[in-house]
């Protein structure tokens, strides 16, 4: 098992002909991700790869071969439009890779959303990826292994390195989420921490975290309440105050949005605290 993607994936691209969307489409399709159709406005009847339909709107697409699940790489400014589409569509998981989106157009989407049930992965997010079953977004397949370690991150590239140093120690990881840095975002690492628990393959998780906001102590408190052991790490713990450190929402502006104030927060609630990311395996074996 996995959560929120599996081999019933079936993937809708939006942005399928741009760069990014092109790119990230061929190594998904490489990765054996069951990529359905993809959407660009005006190029409907075109095929991606010589292998893909490409659509001039969702409900097409969605209408024509089932799609489940959409991937977003269209431009900041036309991005919350094409999650509208995707929810509209009856897309069920909308996974928005773009960054820079606007934060007053994400507070239309998110109640837009709810209203239609629809999970929304990102933005400002790498995607997600269950190993040896399907890809969904920019993190590359290559350092994955199908395994038991749940993975739940703010940040990208450190997302990597975790796991990185997970696979080559001999720790797969049953899904990895990457939910995204900016200040409103549509999954939580509450919803993560929830789905890993419920799922029977996972048998601990990894959450990483950084400055800014209170998410990771609401995190942290809802683990108390968890069976599965769980280890974090913090980012940004060297970060001076007021500075936007990468993402937009990585910013300290209160005591509450520290490093160490969130570090403390995990400790006391029972989670093994990584001082750097080479700690993550030492202290998984412990729990485990």
């Amino acid at each position: 098992m996995s959560i929120f993607i599996g081999q019933d994936t079936r993937l809708l691209v939006q942005g399928v002909t741009g760069r990014d969307g092109s790119f990230h489409t061929k190594q998904m399709i490489a990765y054996g991700t069951r990529v359905v159709a993809g959407v660009t406005p005006g190029k409907g009847g075109q095929l991606f790869e010589g292998i893909v339909p490409v659509f001039d709107t969702v409900a097409d697409a969605v209408a024509e071969t089932k799609a489940n699940v959409a991937v977003i790489y269209v431009p900041a400014a036309v991005a919350a439009s094409a999650i509208f589409e995707a929810a509209e569509g009856g897309i069920p998981l909308i996974v928005c890779i773009t960054e820079g989106i606007p934060v007053l157009d994400m507070t239309r989407v998110i109640p837009f959303l709810k209203e239609r049930g629809a999970r929304l992965i990102g933005p400002n997010c790498p995607g997600l990826i269950s190993p040896g079953r399907s890809k969904v977004g920019i993190i590359p397949g290559n350092i994955c292994a199908p395994g038991k370690v749940g993975v739940v991150s703010r940040s990208g590239t450190l997302t990597y390195e975790i796991i990185h140093q997970l696979t080559t120690q001999g720790l797969g990881q049953s899904t990895c989420v990457g939910i995204g840095g900016d200040p409103i975002i549509g999954t939580t690492f509450i919803h993560c921490l929830a789905a890993f628990e419920a799922d029977a393959d996972t048998e601990a998780v990894v959450m990483i975290g950084e400055i800014g906001g209170t998410d990771e102590q609401q995190a942290a408190e809802y683990v108390k309440q968890m069976s599965k052991p769980v280890v974090g790490f913090i980012a940004g713990q060297t970060a001076p105050a007021g500075r936007r450190m990468g993402h937009a929402g990585a910013i300290i502006s209160g005591a509450s949005g520290t490093a160490q104030d969130k570090m403390d927060a995990l400790a006391r609630a029972g989670i093994g605290v990584m001082r750097r990311p080479a700690d993550v395996v030492p202290l998984l074996k412990e729990r485990l």
